[in-house]
Order: C-alpha cells, then sequence, then structure tokens
C-alpha cells in the first residue's frame, strides 16, 4: 500500500529545481530537501547577497554546509526499485507557445500563475510558497503571462501602479510625482474597477447583440425552410398541373385520332357499298350486253323477233352516271383546326410564359433597401419602349418609339383593342416586375404613370389615375398632384423636368422622384401589386411631349 501511494505522489520526492527524483538530497535549515548540485547552482549562480530558500524564500547567515542527507539517499533508492517515477508527463513542460515556470532549471515546466510584484511566473510546484506563506500575501497573481515586463515603467524601473487619465496610460508612483504631476490620475485598480463596469456594459450589448443575430439568424434558418418547403410545393403543383395540362392535351389528341378513326371507316364503309352496288349494275349490264349481242347475232328472222319482247326494258341506275367528291383533302381540314389549336396554344404560352419566368426570377427574400442617390437607382435602370397598339391616335410617336408628343390631328394608326380612345395616353411594350427604374422628360402637361395593362381604353375611367388599376404624377411647370382611384393628393417639391421613376415590384414600392441637379422624393407608394405593370403617360395640350430617356 505505501508503495502505491509513492508511486501515486512522486513529487514528494522530487526536487522543486530540476524537478527530477532527489540526487545526493540535502536538507537546508529550513527543512526543504534539493539535489545537492540543484541547490549550489542556485546559490552560486544567482545575484542574491544571501542564500535563500527557493521555496519559501528564507535567507541564511552564514552560508549552510551541505551534507547529503544519506537516510533519505537511501530511501529514494529503495523507492526507485519499486518503479518510483519522478518526471512529469511531457503535457507540463512548457512549449514555444508556453509560459515556462522562471524557478525550474533544466527543462521547464508551463506556469500556472504570474505574480505582478515578483515579475515572474510559476509552476504549481513553485507557486506554492505564494499560496502558503503570509509573506506573499500582498502578491497579485494572474493568469500566465508573456508581458509582464510590460508592468514596469522604462523610465524608472518601477512596476506601473498608477493611471494616468490625462494621458490614458499606465504609470508607476514616481511618473505622478514628475512628468504627469497635476494630472488626473488614479490607482490602476480603481480605473480597473470603473472600466470593468464599462466592459459589463459593453458585454452586456454585446450580448444583446448575440440575442438580436441569433434571432436573425434563426428567421434565417426558418426563411431557408421556408423557401424549400415552398420550392418544394411550387414545383409539385406545377408538375401536377403540366401534368394534367399533358394529360387534357393527350385526351384531345386520342379523341381526335379516335373521330379521325371513326369517320373514316364510316366514310369508307358508305363507299365500299356504293362501289359494291356499282359493281353489281356493271355485271348486270355486262349479262345485258351479252344477251343483245347474241339476239343482235342470231340470222333466223322469226327467232329474232320472237326473243325480242321476252327482253327486259333497260332500267335506270340508281346512281349518276358520274360520281361527285370532294377535292383530295379529306381529313386535312381537321390538321388546320388542330394547327389553329397549337398556335393558340403557343401564343397564350408566349404571352404569358414571361410572366412566369419574372415571377420565379422575382423571388427575393432579403428586399433590399430603396436607393438613397441616382447612381444608386441607375442600378436598376430599363429601357422603355411606347406600344404603338395603345397610344392615342392624337399622339405621333417618335424617337423609336421612345417619345410622344401631342399632334391635335389622327395619324392613322389600324385600329386595335388596346388603343387609347378618350384621352392622350399610351402605354410601354415592357411589363414590369421586379425592380426597375426610368426617367421621363417632360415638356408642357404631363401624367407620368404606371398601370396594369387591362386598364379601360375608353371612358371617364380611363385616364390614369381615375381608377383602381393605375398610379399617376401631373407634372406642371409650377406644381405637382399625385391621383389614384381618382383621388386626389398634392404633392411639394422642387420642379423639374425630369421625372424619375421607381417600382420595386414585389415590395409594393412605386416612387416619384425630381431629377436635376439632385433627386429629390416628390411621392412614395406603399401597396401590393397583383399583376405586372406598363409605365405610362398622358399628355395634355397641343405640343406638350414626353420622352422616356435612355440612361447610362
Amino acid at each position: 500500500m505505501a508503495q502505491q501511494e509513492n508511486q501515486l505522489d512522486p513529487v514528494k520526492f522530487s526536487c522543486s529545481i530540476c524537478l527530477d527524483l532527489l540526487n545526493d538530497p540535502v536538507a537546508i535549515p529550513c527543512g526543504h530537501s534539493y539535489c545537492m548540485k540543484c541547490i549550489k547552482d542556485f546559490w552560486d549562480g544567482g545575484e542574491k547577497k544571501l542564500p535563500s530558500c527557493p521555496q519559501c524564500r528564507r535567507t541564511f547567515t552564514p552560508k549552510p554546509e551541505l551534507l547529503k542527507n544519506t537516510m533519505l539517499a537511501d530511501l529514494l533508492e529503495e523507492l526507485k526499485k519499486t518503479g518510483l517515477q519522478a518526471a512529469p508527463a511531457d503535457h507540463c513542460y512548457a512549449g514555444p507557445e508556453d509560459v515556462a515556470c522562471d524557478v525550474c532549471s533544466g527543462r521547464k515546466l508551463k506556469a500556472v500563475k504570474s505574480c505582478l510584484f515578483c515579475l515572474a511566473s510559476y509552476c504549481q510546484k513553485h507557486l506554492q510558497p505564494h499560496r502558503d506563506s503570509s509573506t506573499f500575501k500582498n502578491h497579485q497573481l494572474v493568469d500566465p503571462s508573456k508581458n509582464l515586463q510590460d508592468n514596469i515603467c522604462p523610465r524608472h524601473g518601477e512596476v506601473m501602479k498608477m493611471f494616468c487619465r490625462t494621458d490614458q496610460k499606465c504609470i508607476c508612483y514616481l511618473c505622478s510625482v514628475d512628468e504627469h504631476k497635476g494630472h488626473d490620475t488614479v490607482s490602476a485598480a480603481a480605473e480597473r474597477t470603473e472600466r470593468q463596469t464599462e466592459v459589463e456594459v459593453r458585454r452586456q450589448q454585446i450580448q444583446q447583440q448575440i440575442q438580436d443575430r441569433e434571432k436573425d439568424v434563426k428567421l434565417l434558418q426558418q426563411e431557408v425552410e421556408a423557401i424549400d418547403q415552398s420550392a418544394d410545393k411550387t414545383v409539385e403543383d406545377s408538375e401536377e398541373m403540366f401534368t394534367e395540362l399533358i394529360s387534357l392535351l393527350q385526351k384531345r389528341s386520342s379523341e381526335v385520332k379516335q373521330q379521325v378513326r371513326s369517320q373514316q371507316e364510316t366514310e369508307v364503309r358508305r363507299v365500299r357499298e356504293l362501289e359494291e352496288k356499282l359493281q353489281q349494275e356493271i355485271r348486270d349490264l355486262k349479262r345485258r350486253d351479252a344477251e343483245m349481242k347474241q339476239l343482235r347475232d342470231t340470222e333466223d328472222h322469226n327467232q329474232f323477233l320472237h326473243s325480242w319482247p321476252s327482253l327486259s326494258p333497260l332500267s335506270q341506275s340508281t346512281h349518276s352516271s358520274g360520281i361527285s367528291i370532294r377535292p383530295l383533302r379529306y381529313f386535312q381540314d381537321v390538321a388546320a383546326a388542330v394547327s389553329e389549336v397549337r398556335g393558340r396554344l403557343q401564343d397564350i404560352l408566349g404571352d404569358t410564359w414571361t410572366n412566369v419566368s419574372l415571377a420565379v426570377a422575382d423571388v427575393d427574400v432579403l428586399l433590399p433597401k430603396d436607393p438613397t442617390s441616382r447612381a444608386g437607382f441607375l442600378k436598376y435602370s430599363c429601357e422603355i419602349t411606347l406600344d404603338p397598339n395603345t397610344v392615342n391616335t392624337d399622339l405621333l410617336l417618335s424617337e423609336q418609339n421612345r417619345k410622344v408628343t401631342v399632334m391635335n390631328e389622327d395619324q392613322s394608326y389600324p385600329d386595335h383593342p388596346d388603343r387609347f380612345s378618350k384621352y392622350y395616353q399610351v402605354l410601354s411594350r415592357e411589363s414590369l416586375t421586379g425592380r426597375h427604374y426610368w426617367e421621363v422628360e417632360t415638356a408642357g402637361a404631363v401624367i407620368v404613370a404606371v398601370s396594369y395593362k387591362n386598364i379601360s381604353r375608353s371612358g371617364g375611367e380611363s385616364g390614369f389615375g381615375y381608377n383602381d388599376k393605375s398610379w399617376s404624377l401631373g407634372c406642371s411647370s409650377d406644381s405637382y398632384v399625385f391621383w389614384y382611384n381618382s383621388i386626389q393628393t398634392s404633392v411639394s417639391g422642387p420642379a423639374s423636368s425630369r421625372i424619375g421613376v421607381y417600382l420595386d415590384h414585389r415590395a409594393g414600392v412605386l416612387s416619384f422622384y425630381s431629377v436635376s441637379g439632385t433627386t429629390t422624393l416628390l411621392h412614395r407608394v406603399q401597396t401590393s401589386f397583383t399583376r405586372p405593370l406598363h409605365a405610362g403617360v398622358w399628355v395634355y395640350f397641343t405640343g406638350a411631349s414626353a420622352e422616356f430617356c435612355k440612361l447610362k
């Protein structure tokens, strides 16, 4: 049992200087034991005037005579035979990145504490006097540090225990009465206490920010899950709808095929029946022809006259001598009808597929803030061209369909159901979703607008802003007015002939800006757009014009 305890606590038989098992052990007057060579080197190599104990720091006068402790040496020899090991594990030794014990000789152990008073670092063994002796009770122990010298005043060589608030630096006591005299100085401990409070406040702020960020992260994770679920559901629903559409097309294809084959069978049967009747008549006619030929060739006059009455008269054919048939088209009209259906489907897909693609591209979870400068708006600039099918007949299109001017005379546009008939208005070709920015250069009284495509084209409700399908800003030389659903809102802002329009379709934001030397917000709409929008203008008087600008 004693052997096990000795093996489990080899530190009791180790030299606190070299940390190996005692070799030629000697006991100094204070009672601590060391290797004879270690204590001699410690006393002879140091700068101390009086020999002292490395552990308890007790000094001795005169220098003690060192004699080998034979009893302890014999005990160690016996313990070594039982397998006693004194060397600590490798992980206890100090590596390049560790703070080493300043007392250890030979291979140094890791320091567990540094003393700001002694300006030294100690391993667990050499730290013991600081823990046990009242001599060191006022020493300040901190976590191991390689920068203990930073606590020494480079000018006076004293520990810097003061803090100059005026110069915001640590100083020693001599500095406080010398170059920092008259400055606002306090003890480093007092300054630490005050700063510690600030640290706690900042930590609380940081912890609050961490909580906020963690909430944001959780929200984003929930958004990712929602996006995945929405995308999966959309793909599933889309596949189901396309499958139904394909199934419907296949059903219609099968119906057409069945109808064609049925009609084919009916018509072929009718033709075959008529053909059979005609073939029977041909056989009958050939038989009669043979009889006539035989009668014609009879030489006996009496026999001829006797046989003649027995010949039945030639019956009228149940069919006309000529069969009238259709030109060689037969089922081509069916193919033409199917082709027409295909064309209409292609038109529908062509017109609406852009909306599907735009709707997919418009999915944006992290909505950006509105731009605050014209340079920011220009990132979303788009080119707007006007649709000739919508332009009022008194408006002249020019500049590659980017400009309209009131001519007050008919421009001979062809009739079209999309054309505005009451007001001098026109819509863009482009349907707008997502984020877009454009500018309109105005001359005279002009209304700049956005509108759904299904706005009325005639009557009083067709004017931009006179319904719930359009939003408009009226611009004149000295004032602005916003219109929506026939409700007028006065708008103030700097006069400008150029109006900027910013649209964030998904966020439901529509903003009008005065663009001159600066970009000034005139009016902002926050709503919910339910379908793609089109840019538009309403030009009032003869000679007035509006041009959608090319932006670089």
